[in-house]
């Protein structure tokens, strides 16, 4: 899949002369998860490759989920205990079924085809996704001959309604090995399928007109039914590239890309797959859909396609000769008309009718041509123009995702510096109010000591008398009061020890 289709652009406004962009949106309408839309303008997203992808492949009548159908039990989708076998009315909860229940109501038919489909659905989603990357490089195809292919399948008409299938087996067997053999005895033909392509022309050129049962047998090529034609490729599509895209559907067993007599590529190819079932499934799904096989967004067109045998052509065993046509026909053999005859007139007439339809052919041509030029042109705009959207909302969010970063940014230096601010402050406090205390505790001992060397000389003046043996003179307490109070006992020796510390770390 196509990976720039992720938006779809309006260009109508800026380009009058284009048609509007919605040929390039996708023809399905999503029953998944819902991407993500945008309303302005003719816009829609998809978050990954995934969503694109359901978008393009589910139906717009999808299953409706539980809380859209607000439990119905008459909707298949809100029944998923009835189909485990769970109990209910009427026979979804009774035994001898696959599902739970023994013959099935219909709605149980409608879920469980529709639980198929859902889970067929999400198979070929997973093969699209392994496959939307790069194609570079691909592996070149080997062809080798295959057992019991499309093409050596035989059919076998004008048969015996009393003939039956060992016969008709033993009749092949000595040509190879067979299988699948189908019988029609009301209808008198049959188809079987041998091993190798020659061993299917040996046994169609050796039983051709035989009669077997008193009947001349018919035995011809089957047409292929399990084959389509591919067209609008382009020039970088090989044949490896159209089997693995169109592998996701079922096993093919030849694709092959038209080219003309110089090996350029005609747009064109064919693939036939191994059973018709596949063969269905990429008919319908390209045809309600829109698949892209490379980076163009010009999808593939697949039409159903009968190949059939042309090498033996309408041999002259083979027709009718009992119809009255074939005597009236054949009764003049070729010749050329006499100019100015009849017949020239009249053959004339007819080659110009053949003219005329050959002329407007190609005018067609020519016009669809031009088409499809102008259509180019619109989806490369278109193109860029989305491109260019895309950019714009990646710089827009960018921008955003900047801004916001710059605004985180700011507001945590700010925080920052808020806190910083708080911690000065705090420390500051804190500083001040132990000085205060500091200087508290100073004026307390200060005060202390003066009213302890008061109290001593008034003490040493009423005394008057000589020193008592072992007495030593005062501390000066202004000089040292710390040492005044140790020596007066106010405090203990280790405090004055710590003091004295304080006191020197304070100063110094």
């Amino acid at each position: 899949m196509a990976s720039n289709m992720s938006e779809t652009v309006d260009i109508s406004n800026s380009r009058p002369e284009l048609m509007p962009s919605n040929v390039m949106q996708p023809t399905r309408q999503n029953t998944n998860p819902r991407p993500n839309m945008n309303n302005s303008g003719n816009k829609q997203r998809f978050n990954n490759q995934e969503q694109q992808n359901r978008y393009a492949l589910n139906k717009p009548e999808g299953r409706k989920s539980e809380k859209e159908n607000n439990g119905n039990p008459e909707d298949p989708a809100s029944r998923k205990d009835s189909f485990n076998g769970a109990g209910g009315s009427g026979n979804r909860g009774s035994k001898n079924g696959k599902y739970g229940y023994k013959n099935g109501t219909k709605d149980d038919r409608e879920y469980k085809h529709s639980y198929n489909k859902q889970a067929a659905d999400d198979r070929l989603l997973e093969k699209i996704l392994s496959l939307s990357g790069p194609t570079l490089d691909l592996a070149p195809s080997i062809n080798t001959e295959r057992k019991f292919q499309n093409k050596c399948r035989l059919y076998i008409g004008n048969v015996s309604s009393e003939i039956t299938e060992e016969e008709i087996l033993e009749l092949f067997k000595p040509f190879g090995e067979s299988t699948e053999l189908f019988l029609n005895k009301e209808k008198n033909f049959a188809f079987i399928r041998m091993d190798y392509k020659s061993n299917a022309e040996k046994a169609k050129n050796e039983l051709d007109g035989q009669f077997f049962k008193g009947r001349a047998i018919k035995v011809r090529f089957a047409p292929i039914n399990a084959a389509i034609r591919v067209k609008c490729l382009n020039s970088a599509v090989t044949n490896e590239l159209l089997e693995l895209a169109f592998s996701i559907f079922g096993e093919i067993e030849r694709a092959v890309v038209l080219v003309d007599d110089r090996g350029n590529s005609k747009n064109e190819g064919i693939i036939e797959f191994t059973r018709k079932p596949a063969a269905v499934q990429a008919l319908k799904r390209c045809q309600d859909g829109v698949f892209f096989l490379t980076q163009s967004l010009k999808p593939v067109i697949v039409e159903p396609l009968d190949l059939i045998d042309d090498e033996d052509g309408l041999s002259e065993k083979s027709i009718n000769k009992k119809l009255s046509d074939y005597f009236k026909q054949r009764s003049i053999g070729p010749r050329f008309a006499t100019i100015g005859s009849f017949e020239f007139e009249y053959g004339t007439r007819w080659k110009q009718l053949y003219e005329m339809y050959k002329q407007k052919e190609e005018a067609l041509q020519k016009e669809l041509k031009l088409e499809e030029e102008k259509l180019e042109a619109q989806m490369e705009f278109a193109r860029y123009e989305n491109e260019t959207e895309i950019l714009r909302e990646q710089l827009r969010q960018r921008e955003a995702d900047r801004e916001r970063q710059k605004q985180e940014w700011e507001m945590k230096e700010r925080h920052a510096e808020e806190q910083r601010r708080c911690d000065e402050e705090s420390m500051r406090r804190q500083t001040e109010e132990m000085h205060l205390r500091i200087q508290q505790q100073d004026d307390e001992l200060r005060r202390r000591h003066q009213e302890n060397s008061i109290f001593m000389q008034e003490h040493m003046r009423n005394s008057a008398g000589p020193a008592p043996p072992g007495y030593s003179p005062p501390v000066d307490p202004l000089r040292d009061p710390y040492e005044a109070m140790a020596a007066t006992g106010s405090i203990p020796a280790l405090m004055y020890v710590h003091l004295k510390n304080r006191e020197s770390n304070y100063y110094y």
